[in-house]
């Protein structure tokens, strides 16, 4: 489906932060009709059973599970999923592509860039960001995939989240800015991941999060 016409693409913005749907909406502007906004699982199912919009914008991470189940819970709907997340992990990646999702950015495209992912994705193109193609090509030619390990499973999604952001360099402001939370927030994650992995500072982190090629 194509918005050049007369009908907008009709879009649903699933993700856990009020404050990030509306960034969306305002970079989004006039360009597709946002139909729908939901927080968590369940709202989203009902969501998109209620409006049938054309493409769906989810993030990875959600409360009540993820945007796995999401996809499985909307099996038969003619919409299309665009995974919009901070998470540029092989793992999460791999997974939403598997489960049915036609594309995945990261959260630091731009506006423009959102508008056109999202036409081409109603449009039935896949859209990837640049560096997340190679992980996709990867898994579907049968090459080596990163999988989860017992370390990272003792991890919470949003641990996972802030310890890549911490392992790439941030600073806990610019984690927090990131991720719409406090830098005490953003402390008390990364003492947990810390305390988790059995790890003493950032640098050693820093370290493991390469050796299993989650940077």
């Amino acid at each position: 489906m194509s918005d050049t016409g007369s009908e907008l693409v009709r879009v649903v913005i699933v993700d856990d932060h009020a404050m990030f749907r509306s960034g969306v909406r305002a970079e989004l502007g006039d360009s597709v009709q946002v139909v729908g906004e939901a927080e968590d699982v369940p709202t989203a199912l009902a969501v998109i059973a209620a409006q049938v919009p054309d493409v769906v914008l989810l993030d990875v991470h959600l409360p009540g599970g993820g945007g796995l189940q999401v996809i499985a819970g909307s099996v038969g709907t003619p919409a299309r999923f665009l995974a919009l997340s901070v998470s540029d992990a092989a793992q999460d990646v791999i997974g939403l592509i598997r489960a049915g999702a036609r594309g995945y950015v990261t959260k630091t495209i731009t506006g423009p860039e959102l508008v056109a992912a999202i036409r081409r994705v109603a449009d039935g193109d896949a859209v990837f960001s640049p560096r997340l193609a190679g992980f996709v090509l990867d898994a579907f030619a049968g090459g080596p995939v990163p999988t989860m390990d017992d370390d990272l499973d003792r991890l919470s999604a949003r641990e996972r989240e802030v310890m890549r952001l911490i392992a790439r360099g941030y600073a806990y402001k610019e984690v927090g800015k990131e991720l719409f939370i406090s830098v005490k927030t953003v402390e008390t994650h990364v003492s947990s991941v810390l305390r988790k992995l059995q790890l003493s500072s950032r640098h050693e982190l820093t370290r493991w999060a390469a050796d299993r090629r989650l940077l």
